[in-house]
């Protein structure tokens, strides 16, 4: 027998009994002729004592073992007279009577504890060492009960789990595909998939009703910390559905899983239409944790001779709540920052709204006092207050003043992680165009309906089209996104054709989907979640690779593994991708 016991379950309702605990040598203590050695598994860490003059030699055996050893105790529980109250098993010891090493290990190249001294690329090459702390492990833990609570939620509304393929074809929309050679096809590829997309409407076409599956996904993108080439979503559908009973149903989820697994009660769901969370917040995904919503100030700015404003067709400002003491080298930092490639601003203007009533801008010689008070006024500032404003290409600038808002939240540490804001953002518009090629691109995907009342306007301004889309944004994280889809051959054809595919192309890439809305496709609709994120939040993260078991690195490569790597030529023959030049 390995054990009777865990290494963290032990408590004073077991003193006196005989147990036997495996695990690994998690730190040695050396006291005179006293060795104490805790040993830990999963479930935690538990003392062992041995005593040179009660065992001279299981106390010699004892001081041999190093760190990460796999040993097997057997002994007796003893209540400690020095009690640890920041573990479970704090108020007892187990005295030895003899030890077993089960494996030697060699000395880790990082400390298994939670604050380890292992930097992320020592950590991701090995992995399985830094998977044993509790750290990580804790994690992990999460997201096996949100999985769980999620098929327990999903199950009692009548959701039936199931698996869609992931060999399938190539799509031209959304990001790049991972593709995988074909041997018994050669010249024929695969495609891992992006999402179930196309599979999970045809279930709804099989009249299966209500599906959803905890399903693996890839994209071939650039990498960044919420972001990994293989991620998972929890993905649903529903037939006979509108938008607002989608809503509610995965409203309902989040806060189910917000309940059992953090124990909170998020009260309803705002819901934001894309328009206002651009006009408010610059973003999509707005953070709702803080206020300092952009202002806009176009018609107070103009016709003061002040050529920057001006000559933009969009001036707007936040107000940073107490920050009117800045000093002039704050301001150069922020005003850097917004210079960075990474937000692309050409300057930035202040005032200050200072606690004596005055008001002191960096444009004081272009606006009088009052038109600074006008400014103050239409930013409901307050004396004491900082108002930030830019100028520029209306979409362009809201993201700088978006970009900034964040930064100032930062710095005002006002994005707490245990403070949860969830909302809805609706109303996205269906298409976006690209400026440069000239065409539309679907903003979700080509199976977005438009919403009826903008129905119309697909024959003379499609880019005014809104969608019957949405997306679950919390603390200004998307976590998740969906639509009603067109379950009409004729209306996805001709969202097809303003997207730009010929009636040949169309067919060859969806003429399975298209063929299949012939034969009765009810209506339906659905969501997708990304679980790595969900995680993340929960646990507070920053990234999302210490909640993913075997994460990949910035770079998309596994560096435990070594992949991805170079195959041998005869794998390349036997794919019949022998003329695929290989790097030196």
């Amino acid at each position: 027998m390995y054990r009777t016991n865990t290494c963290g379950e032990l408590n004073l309702t077991n003193v006196g009994n005989e147990i036997v605990l495996s695990g690994w040598v998690h730190r040695i203590r050396k006291m005179g002729g006293m060795t104490f050695i805790d040993i830990r598994d999963r479930y935690g860490v538990t003392q062992l004592s041995f005593d040179l003059e009660v065992n001279e030699e299981l106390y010699t055996q004892a001081n041999k073992l190093g760190r990460e050893w796999v040993i097997k105790v057997e002994g007796i529980v003893k209540e400690r007279s020095s009690k640890n109250s920041n573990i479970p098993t704090g108020d007892i010891e187990i005295i030895a009577n003899k030890l077993t090493v089960l494996n030697k290990s060699k000395t880790p190249p990082f400390t298994i504890e939670d604050d380890t001294d292992g930097g992320d690329d020592l950590r991701m090459k090995y992995r399985y060492l830094d998977l044993r702390r509790k750290a990580v492990r804790k994690n992990l833990e999460l997201r096996h009960k949100m999985t769980i609570e999620t098929r327990k939620y999903l199950d009692h509304l009548d959701f039936l789990e199931v698996e869609t393929p992931t060999l399938i074809g190539s799509t031209p929309e959304g990001a790049r595909d991972f593709i995988v050679p074909s041997r018994m096809n050669q010249g024929e590829f695969y495609a891992l998939p992006q999402s179930p997309q196309l599979f999970k409407q045809l279930l709804m076409v099989s009249g299966f009703d209500r599906y959803f599956q905890i399903v693996k996904c890839f994209r071939d993108e650039d990498l960044r910390a919420d972001r990994q080439p293989e991620f998972t979503q929890i993905d649903c559908e529903m037939s006979f559905v509108d938008q607002n009973e989608i809503l509610n149903t995965f409203e309902g989820l989040t806060k189910h899983l917000f309940k059992t697994l953090k124990g909170i009660d998020i009260p309803d769901f705002p819901r934001m239409s894309y328009a206002d969370a651009m006009k408010y917040y610059g973003s999509d995904k707005p953070d709702t944790r803080f206020d300092m919503q952009l202002v806009e100030m176009k018609d107070l700015t103009k016709g003061r001779d002040f050529m920057v404003f001006d000559s933009a067709p969009y001036v707007g400002a936040i107000c940073v709540e107490g920050c009117a003491a800045y000093t002039r080298r704050q301001l150069d930092d922020l005003t850097n920052f917004v210079k960075r490639p990474q937000v692309g601003a050409k300057g930035l203007i202040y005032l200050r709204y200072n606690e004596d009533g005055s008001l002191k801008s960096s444009v004081d010689k272009f606006y009088s006092e009052e038109d600074l008070k006008l400014w103050a006024e239409r930013c409901n500032a307050k004396p004491g207050d900082l108002i930030l404003v830019m100028a520029g290409e209306t979409d362009k600038t809201r993201k700088q003043l978006s970009d900034l808002r964040l930064e100032m939240a930062s710095q005002l540490n006002l994005k707490d992680k245990n403070d949860f804001k969830c909302l809805w953002v609706v109303d996205f518009p269906l298409l976006e165009k690209d400026e440069e090629l000239n065409r539309y691109f679907a903003m979700h995907h080509p199976f977005t309906s438009p919403k009826p009342e903008d129905m119309h306007l697909l024959d003379t301004d499609p880019g005014a089209v809104r969608a019957n889309a949405y997306d679950m944004v919390i603390n200004g994280v998307e976590v998740g996104g969906g639509s009603i889809r067109i379950h009409d051959r004729e209306l996805q054809n001709k969202v097809l054709s303003v997207l730009g595919f010929t009636q040949e192309r169309a067919q060859e890439q969806f003429g399975f989907l298209m063929d299949a809305f012939t034969f009765g496709a009810p209506p339906h609709g659905g969501v997708a979640f990304g679980l790595d994120r969900m995680v993340s939040l929960f646990a507070g993260l920053d990234s999302i690779r210490d909640c993913i078991a075997f994460p990949k690195n910035n770079s998309g490569h596994d560096v435990m593994i070594d992949a991805p790597s170079k195959i041998d030529k005869e794998q390349l023959d036997e794919l019949g991708l022998s003329l695929v030049k290989l790097k030196e």
